[in-house]
């Protein structure tokens, strides 16, 4: 039995302790914001947060997860309430296809966790190992900028839309 907290609530679950964390989250506690792209930690779609960092849930066997915090895209907002990054990536328009989005925030969100005032250079390395398809990488760059940089150089960055 491993016991672990989901979004601020408590799970105990007897899962094999080898499955990753993604299908424990998506399968049976039906949270299903982190995506499965590779299954091998080299797209970023399945991140999620551990104790406030973010991490590749792909990898990340249920056993490893005893008594910490994971929070799932799930857990920072949705709908009416998004997050501060969720509304970012909202007001930028930052998902074309949106498969690779909750990864993205959450490495921002993770971001964060760590460094209230994050620059250009430190957003690009928390973004390095996600990956984008359909291409909107300036539009995910101009939401972590909106959400980590203050309102007023925030607003010159509104008459830098394409």
């Amino acid at each position: 039995m491993v016991t672990l907290t989901v979004n601020g609530r408590r799970v105990e679950t007897d899962a094999d302790p080898t499955m990753p964390l993604l299908y424990l989250l998506r399968d049976e506690l039906q949270l299903n914001g982190a995506k499965y792209g590779c299954g091998v930690g080299q797209c970023g779609s399945c991140a999620v947060l551990v104790d406030g960092r973010s991490s590749f849930s792909c990898l990340l066997p249920v056993a490893a997860l005893e008594g910490r915090e994971v929070v799932t895209l799930e857990g920072l907002g949705a709908g009416e309430k998004p997050g501060s990054v969720q509304a970012a990536f909202i007001a930028e328009q930052a998902a074309q296809c949106g498969y690779c989005i909750p990864g993205m925030i959450i490495a921002v969100e993770g971001l964060l966790r760590r460094n209230a005032s994050p620059d250009e250079a430190a957003i690009r390395e928390a973004l390095q190992p996600h990956l984008c398809r359909c291409g909107t990488h300036a539009r995910i760059l101009r939401a972590a900028l909106r959400v980590t940089t203050p309102p007023a150089a925030s607003a010159k960055l509104e008459g830098s839309k394409p």
